[in-house]
């Protein structure tokens, strides 16, 4: 580790993260089979809680600090809501999107990732800010080389996402380092200056999220204290992949 909390994976280690990202991308294709309107989030949930245990690995979001230990092993976000939305008995609506994000540890080590998906049938702008949202995300991933600098990720995120299509990023929730534990350095924001901040190296492994707002880069937090949504109500999405840098390019750790 560095001073900044930047912790370099040994190829060991990033073939036990690559499982743990396997088990979490099995628990997702479990919450995506079943979306469809009438579906509640706690089904969701329960599915995914279901093939973490199966595979011997434990959910890495239940009981996180916050406001109080968060309840969940996925988080369930709809429509305004960003990220972290609590999973409950709300039933999904045709023409909904959910964003669901899901952690799992297995051998001590954390495979992060997140997608948005439409219920049923939705608007040409709801399946306009997926696929954008989706593509930021590869074009952050190809930046995740040796010698690059995170400023270099985030500036090809920010300039795909603001100046080519026209929406908005958040400023306040930032990509990560994942490995040991689920935030490690470096942040990764989804913005930044070519050629700033931290070097990437060879070894290092981050959770990369890119965070997508129809109408404002502004957020709120809900009541339940965990909750982020758009300030002014526009629909949002994430994409989440967990990638190693490695002598090759960027390695997804967090698909099948």
């Amino acid at each position: 580790m560095n001073q900044r909390g930047i912790y370099i994976k040994t190829p060991q280690e990033l073939e036990i993260m690559r499982e743990a990202g396997r088990i979490n991308a099995l628990a997702l294709e479990a919450t995506k089979a079943l979306v469809r309107p009438g579906v509640t989030t706690l089904d969701l949930d329960a599915a995914a809680a279901e093939v973490i245990r199966k595979h011997g690995a434990k959910p890495a979001f239940l009981g996180v600090p916050g406001a109080y230990p968060y309840p969940a092993t996925i988080t369930a976000s709809i429509n305004d809501e960003l990220v972290h939305g609590i999973p409950s008995k709300r039933k999904l609506v045709e023409g909904d999107i959910v964003s669901i994000d899901c952690g799992t540890i297995f051998e001590g080590f954390v495979g992060d990732s997140a997608y948005t998906m439409g219920v049923g049938e939705i608007s040409p702008e709801a399946q306009r800010l997926i696929a954008v949202t989706e593509m930021a995300l590869k074009i952050g991933i190809d930046k995740l080389r040796a010698g690059n600098r995170t400023g270099d990720v985030g500036a090809a995120i920010q300039e795909y996402i603001e100046e080519q299509e026209g929406l908005f990023l958040t400023r306040e929730y930032t990509g990560h380092g994942v490995g040991r534990a689920m935030w490690e350095g470096p942040q990764v924001p989804n913005y930044g200056i070519k050629g700033r901040g931290i070097p990437l190296r060879v070894g290092m492994t981050i959770a990369l999220e890119p965070m997508v707002l129809l109408g404002t880069a502004q957020t709120r937090v809900l009541p339940d204290q965990w909750t982020v949504a758009s300030k002014d109500g526009s629909l949002t999405a994430h994409f989440e992949h967990s990638v190693a840098i490695t002598e090759n390019g960027p390695l997804i750790l967090t698909s099948l």
